[in-house]
């Protein structure tokens, strides 16, 4: 495979919040929102305030074992679950949701960025080991997100009964179906037959989704020694019991993270995630996943009929501490608590909610992580590499609307001048002279001039944009081109990494499409990464 790769700053794209570019900017509006900017400098700090902070790591290695106990494991994998017990081994995280298929391409980003930052990490601190872990929200509920995947543009949707946790429904006929169709999509290309076979050999009936993703995760990245961690385990979950008790008992979380949420929205940002009294939901053993809430002595599970005194409430948690699942509010310091983490890749979204949980953290006792916005891409292929050149775009151009596109093209082949400079000079200069002539009759004219200026100069500026309406048209064929071209790098007038997934394109290239990304992804670095096939 033979890629070029050009980095684009975010703000370039269009594409990214407010937010997400002040923080990269290092705002001061949002520097007492986190503990400290991503950077090499800012690792001493987070190694050392980790490492003073006490955790069961045998627990979590046992943990890692059982779970992967009926998987083939890399030797790199072995090895990185076997360090995760030693004091001088720390974690660098992402998390998602258990996608079908990992969803958008983002999420294998996201993955790639964990293990280059892990390497970079490790080139500057040699005496430490720096273990990259996919951190699976498995607890998710919300089908709608995760039960689809993008195919050449259409929307392929798993259509199951099935409610509740995602990560625990089962692989049923109606999932076997959609893999099916996929591969009648994409089985002809060269690598189509060998990912397809990777997918079926997990995603098998009667297994659950959290175990099939683990599996293809692993079957991705296990070379690459990345570590998945299912946080839906009775041990892993025992570490949060004194946690999960003060949640249900004292709801201290909900009103932390109001007050952050109102500091963020004087600030002028839009809070991302909204706690209840209890952030905490009962995950019943069929999957659902319901509320907990507390009237006065009893505890209730919303939408059932389990009831709780506070005694009986506590018993449960003891025996099953699975049972109980932290939302939004909570997860991330859970994470913290498990794995002796020092960085958290996000997106966008996620940067924007865990910008509200510093003070948990705090009333907790629990080291915050630097937070790294995860790397993107935009893969462009040999054939659209040829139109775009043929049209004479540069990639950061691509990034432009439809509209800016087809405008720049316009006026850089037009054989016809489009320009109205001219005439607005004229305007200005028309203008200004009436404007000295009326001076000395009635200065209070000059006003009315002014404002006779302005619209003129509007009239000439919308005559100008019916210049390059009309010129369009003389050029079908080319404006055809540019929206085949957006439509096919920017989904639904999107970015690629939020929509497209990764099958057709590994069906396409192969293993060696990992190896590029991996090989052109940032560690702490902050720019869109436009792929492009030579």
């Amino acid at each position: 495979m033979n890629f070029k790769a050009t980095g684009i700053p975010y703000g370039q794209t269009y594409s990214f919040s407010k937010l997400v570019l002040d923080y990269l900017s290092e705002s001061e509006t949002l520097q007492p929102f986190y503990q400290q900017f991503p950077r090499k400098e800012s690792l001493k700090a987070v190694l050392k305030a980790k490492s003073e902070y006490q955790q069961n790591r045998q627990l979590l290695s046992d943990a890692l074992l059982a779970q992967y106990k009926n998987l083939d494991q890399t030797e790199a994998l072995t090895n990185h679950i076997e360090l995760l017990k030693q004091p001088n081994t720390f974690t660098i995280t992402t998390a998602h949701q258990p996608n079908i298929f990992t969803g958008p391409l983002y999420f294998i980003y996201k993955i790639l960025h964990a293990i280059k930052l892990a390497e970079y990490c490790h080139s500057l601190y040699p005496n430490y080991n720096f273990v990259p872990v996919y951190y699976m929200g498995s607890e998710d509920a919300d089908l709608d997100e995760l039960g689809h995947i993008h195919l050449n543009g259409e929307k392929l949707v798993w259509d199951t009964k099935q409610t509740g946790a995602v990560g625990r429904m089962t692989i049923d006929k109606e999932l076997l179906r959609l893999i099916d169709r996929i591969e009648s999509e994409i089985g002809v290309q060269p690598y189509g037959a060998d990912i397809m076979k990777a997918v079926r050999k997990f995603y098998t009936r009667g297994a659950n989704i959290q175990t099939a993703t683990l599996g293809f995760v692993n079957y991705l990245f296990g070379s690459y020694g990345l570590v998945v961690v299912v946080p839906d385990s009775p041990v892993l979950k025992s570490v949060a019991i004194d946690l999960f008790k003060d949640e249900l008992l004292n709801q201290h979380s909900s009103g932390i993270v109001a007050d952050t949420a109102q500091k963020l929205e004087k600030a002028g940002y839009k809070a991302q995630a909204h706690g209840r009294d209890i952030n905490l939901f009962y995950l019943k053993d069929n999957g659902e996943r319901l509320r907990i809430e507390r009237n006065n002595d009893t505890w209730i599970v919303v939408d059932s009929d389990i009831r709780f005194t506070q005694e009986e409430l506590f018993k449960e948690l003891a025996a099953h501490p699975e049972r109980f699942s932290p939302n939004v509010i909570l997860r991330g310091l859970f994470q913290e608590m498990i794995l002796p983490n020092i960085v958290f890749i996000g997106g966008g979204g996620e940067l924007a909610y865990w910008l509200e949980l510093k003070g948990i953290f705090e009333h907790y006792k629990v080291p915050y992580p630097l937070l790294v916005l995860r790397n993107s891409f935009l893969i462009i292929n040999h054939k659209q590499v040829e139109r775009i050149n043929k049209l004479n775009f540069t990639e950061q151009e691509l990034f432009l609307s439809p509209l800016g596109l087809k405008n720049k093209w316009v006026k850089a082949n037009s054989q016809n001048n489009l320009s109205t400079e001219q005439a607005q000079l004229a305007i200005k200069k028309l203008f200004e002279s009436l404007a000295d002539q009326a001076t000395p009759i009635d200065p209070t004219l000059k006003g009315h001039i002014y404002a006779l200026q302005k619209q003129e100069e509007r009239n000439i500026v919308e005559l100008g944009k019916k210049f390059l309406r009309a010129e369009k048209k003389n050029y079908n064929d080319a404006m055809r081109q540019i929206d085949a071209l957006k439509l096919q790098l920017f989904p639904n007038n999107n970015l690629q990494e939020r929509v497209d997934n990764i099958l057709p394109y590994l069906a396409c290239w192969g293993p060696d499409l990992i190896t590029t990304l991996y090989e052109n992804s940032y560690a702490f670095e902050q720019q869109l990464v436009v792929i492009a096939e030579h």
